[in-house]
């Protein structure tokens, strides 16, 4: 299953919403990157094991569930991370783009590639829209993470 989806960060047109730097916004998808705890419910805890330019190993302990992630920083623009298949999981990615088609209208593109079956006859098609669901709700909380990050709180 492919999935992806858009989050306005900025509106200048809405006072109401916080404006973020673009800069301000890659800090906090580079907090994901190095502290993922926060951004992923039921982390117990996390290492990354092996650092090589813009590119990651990491080891995330789910307690029940080992993985490890290669997690690939284009910066200042993208982060993708690849959920490498073992027992635990079958793999997959998450691709997190900051996207500004107009000066000061910043958006993240949040593309996701499962290996959820599209074929409508497949029993993970009832899952499909759930998991759809539960991805945006994450994303959403990815955003609300980076927000407070931005405004100095600091994330446990």
């Amino acid at each position: 299953m492919n999935f992806e989806h858009l989050i306005q960060i900025n509106d200048p047109e809405n006072p109401l919403v916080d404006t973020l730097s673009r800069d301000q916004l890659w800090q906090g998808l580079l907090q994901r990157v190095e502290n993922p705890i926060p951004f992923l419910p039921g982390l117990e805890s996390s290492s990354i094991l092996e650092r090589h330019g813009n590119t990651l190993l990491r080891e995330l302990d789910f307690g029940p569930a080992t993985i490890q992630d290669r997690v690939t920083i284009t910066p200042g623009t993208a982060v993708r991370f690849d959920i490498l298949p073992s027992e635990a999981h079958a793999g997959g990615s998450l691709t997190i783009t900051i996207e500004e088609p107009e000066p000061d209208f910043l958006f993240l593109r949040f593309a996701y590639e499962t290996t959820l079956a599209i074929d409508p006859n497949s029993e993970d098609r009832a899952y499909i829209d759930y998991v759809k669901s539960a991805y945006h709700q994450s994303d959403v909380d990815c955003v609300r993470l980076i927000r407070m990050f931005a405004a100095g709180v600091t994330l446990q």
